[in-house]
């Protein structure tokens, strides 16, 4: 009876198994080294990618708040310059005013009432003198009343004084400047005034 010995074969196939394990083992670990290469290159490039999208939207929202605040300063500069053309148009509009007031209220003062001082606070006079009784005080607020450039007299106080010797009523009162009223009239007296020019021969 013939003996075979296997286990020197046993033992290369063995061998052989085990170095295929190896090998498989690194190919294992070179593909996972590989595939980790390629996603972490990818992701990289994403990351590198958002970073460079976040500064150029960091750029440009610092351009666009120095062109806010740019515009906020024309802004105000128009602001105060318009500021400045309603006073220079308000100047214009009324620097006749005080004239028109004055000769307004000498026009409209009655005989027997005298002015001791005229104050004005913006659209509103306060008067106070004296008068020979106190009907030409209600006199002087009757045509204050009518007045194109005066409205609304309010008597603020009047009682008796005396003057040289004389026996007076001492009043108080205020009136408001009626200019939408006025500016109709001296529109209506141009009107009155340029219609009535003679006309020039063709």
């Amino acid at each position: 009876m013939i003996r075979i010995n296997l286990l020197p074969h046993r033992e290369e196939k063995r061998k052989a198994r085990r170095q295929q394990f190896v090998l498989l083992a690194a190919l294992t670990a070179v593909a996972g080294l590989a595939v980790w290469f390629v996603g972490h290159s990818i992701i990289a490039g994403y990351v590198e990618g958002q970073e460079a999208k976040n500064a150029f939207l960091k750029q440009e929202i610092a351009v666009l708040d120095k062109e806010i605040a740019e515009i906020k300063g024309l802004r105000e500069q128009a602001e105060a310059l318009l500021s400045r053309k309603q006073v220079i148009e308000s100047l214009q509009t009324n620097r006749t005013e005080t004239v028109q007031i004055f000769n307004e209220l000498a026009r409209q003062m009655p005989e027997g009432v005298y002015l001791k001082s005229l104050k004005q606070t913006g659209s509103k006079i306060n008067l106070v003198g004296y008068a020979q009784s106190n009907a030409r005080v209600s006199n002087l607020m009757r045509n204050l009343e009518a007045s194109p450039y005066l409205e609304r007299a309010d008597l603020v106080e009047v009682k008796a004084a005396v003057l040289n010797t004389r026996r007076v009523s001492e009043f108080s009162l205020n009136v408001d400047i009626e200019r939408a009223k006025a500016a109709d009239t001296d529109l209506a007296k141009e009107k009155g005034a340029s219609a009535a020019a003679p006309k020039g021969k063709p």
